[in-house]
């Protein structure tokens, strides 16, 4: 081992931690401290604030229907801003730094625009700045493929980038500065009681993050588990310890559910009256896979008269696409009629306790019960449940499952 080789740690700050002057010089002053401590540091940055949702918005007004290579074209310039910003606020406090686009330190990407995915990153140019002494900042969400073109990595794509370098630098950790102070068995702005945890496995945020939470990207999570990335999630306003995720550990299967998510921001569609024959339901799924709809909870009747209805969840944002979609293949399957409900909630439960406990199901579908809240939906894996409900009756939903597992307060462990 080479001791003349400094340590790297890659923090990534987000939007809400940069979203003005003063936050932005909070954070140089954090960075200022942990290279005190003999750290080489990179910082993966988010665009100002809510920017990226008023350049779409602004998008909007131009265009219903922008080109994907335009609007990453657009929205790319978020991050710019921010890590010329923070740039500028660390070498006015004396340290050196240097910012990068995603394109400057070589973050290539396929051609999938506003939802690339990373192919492959050249650590060079940021080794070669850290071995100056330098801070090196980089902005998050974006990249750029063989074309040249640029791309973005989807919503929540600066983790994303932050967990690729800590992987590519072989960083000791990757730290996701964020405005809570880490992981919390429910939304604390739903549970007031939700009490933060001290570590969560890979596989347990890996649901959480697809379920709705939303701390992590969920790919950034699945990245980092490929590549046993520690990450440490923490607020970005004070110094305390947050939420590890790291590799499960045996004492994790002691607890039955580790957390309790809820996602407002689907939809569910019903096809109905589908002729029950083979091959009606694929012809469905694969229109809506090549139109590029992230189809999640799919429940199809039993048949008893010929026909079969058919309800799936889609997220709200393709809701529109997946309309167009199942209008056009709806008379090739024989339906009789579509529905399309905005006003659903997913709520679910996840732990990889359940795997060797029993009783879940019936202590969730319990509590809800006891709030006269109907399920119209149920899906399950081996580490999560998830139930579809009214919108309405979320936050009431969230806080009956989540004192029934006895989440809140000091109580860190419930047996079935």
């Amino acid at each position: 081992m080479n001791m003349d080789r400094k340590r790297v740690i890659v923090q990534k700050y987000g939007g809400t931690s940069v979203a003005d002057p003063e936050k932005i010089k909070c954070v140089a002053r954090r960075a200022v401290a942990c290279k005190k401590r003999g750290y080489d540091l990179v910082i993966v940055v988010s665009a100002l604030g809510r920017t990226t949702d008023e350049l779409l918005k602004l998008a909007n007004e131009i265009s219903a229907n922008p080109a994907d290579r335009e609007l990453d074209m657009l929205i790319s310039t978020g991050e710019q801003v921010s890590v010329a910003l923070l740039a500028m606020a660390l070498n006015e406090i004396g340290q050196e730094a240097i910012s990068f686009t995603g394109a400057q330190v070589g973050i290539i990407t396929d051609s999938s625009h506003t939802k690339a995915r990373i192919m492959d990153i050249s650590p060079r140019r940021i080794s070669e700045q850290l071995k100056k002494g330098r801070i090196v900042i980089v902005a998050g969400f974006q990249g750029i493929n063989l074309d040249q073109d640029i791309t973005t990595l989807g919503r929540g794509g600066s983790d994303m980038t932050a967990v690729a370098l800590a992987k590519v630098l072989k960083a000791e950790v990757c730290e996701i500065c964020t405005d809570v102070k880490g992981v919390y068995t429910a939304d604390p702005r739903l549970v007031k009681n939700a009490r933060k945890l001290d570590s969560i496995s890979y596989e347990e945020m890996l649901e959480m993050a697809s379920l709705g939470a939303q701390v992590m990207q969920a790919r950034s999570v699945e990245v980092a588990s490929k590549f046993n990335v520690p990450i440490h999630v923490r607020s970005s306003f004070s110094g305390g310890s947050g939420t590890m995720i790291c590799k499960e550990v045996s004492e994790m299967e002691d607890v039955l559910v580790r957390a309790v998510t809820v996602n407002k921001g689907e939809a569910k569609v019903t096809v109905c009256n589908v002729i029950d024959k083979p091959g009606k339901a694929s012809r469905l799924f694969e229109v809506l896979a090549k139109a590029g709809v992230n189809v999640d909870m799919i429940i199809q009747n039993v048949s008893r008269t010929g026909s079969t209805d058919i309800s799936f969840t889609v997220p709200v944002a393709d809701l529109a696409r997946t309309q167009e979609v199942v209008e056009k293949v709806s008379s090739g399957i024989g339906a009789e009629g579509i529905r399309f409900d905005k006003d659903i909630a997913k709520l679910s439960v996840v732990g990889i306790g359940m795997r060797s406990h029993s009783g879940v199901a019936a202590k969730m579908f319990g509590a809800l019960a006891s709030r006269k809240i109907n399920i119209e939906m149920i899906s399950t894996s081996e580490i999560k449940i998830s139930c579809v409900i009214r919108k309405n009756a979320a936050g009431e939903a969230v806080r009956a499952v989540h004192r029934a597992f006895g989440l809140h307060g000091g109580k860190k462990r419930v047996k079935g």
